[in-house]
């Protein structure tokens, strides 16, 4: 089945790892007619941006999707950073084990797509944690006391050295 594929105006696409960029002054349509890695400039994560365990994940999938040359070593990242994850977030374990089950069938765009909903997880669980640590400061700093798990503050024992 073919893809077609509408580039408007200075959009890229990812095609088999090559960027195509649509430099004309219109849109463009493409129609790729046999199996190719494709992924649209907006799906496509720069290393730059891999800032977190999830985007870590995604990335060496998108490396693994677009560059089948190098799969053993994207391969190997990707096992080593879904592992770890699994093991970190508990909670997203059924998340994890759908990429997994993905990789395993060799469905990388499919298991990219998870990834996505993996990075969505990844953002609710650290919102979620930073509003209990913030919390946490404002019962401790209301009532006069450093945090329970050593938030920021005062260093309560070097206070007496400074005096």
């Amino acid at each position: 089945m073919a893809l077609v594929v509408h580039l408007k105006k200075d959009q890229q696409v990812v095609i088999n790892g090559a960027v195509i960029e649509n430099t004309s002054g219109r849109t463009v349509t493409l129609k790729v007619k046999n199996e190719a890695a494709i992924l649209r400039a907006a799906d496509v994560l720069a290393p730059e941006a891999a800032a977190t365990p999830a985007t870590r994940v995604y990335y060496a999938l998108q490396c693994l999707y677009l560059f089948p040359d190098r799969a053993g070593r994207y391969l190997e990242v990707f096992h080593d950073l879904i592992e770890s994850y699994g093991h970190a977030a508990p909670s997203a374990r059924a998340i994890v084990a759908e990429i997994g089950a993905a990789v395993q069938a060799t469905r990388y765009y499919a298991a990219l797509k998870h990834t996505q909903r993996l990075i969505d997880h990844e953002g609710k669980a650290l919102a979620h944690a930073e509003q209990q640590l913030s919390q946490e400061l404002r019962r401790a700093a209301g009532a006069g006391q450093p945090a329970r798990n050593g938030g920021v503050g005062a260093d309560q024992a070097g206070l007496a050295d400074e005096g």
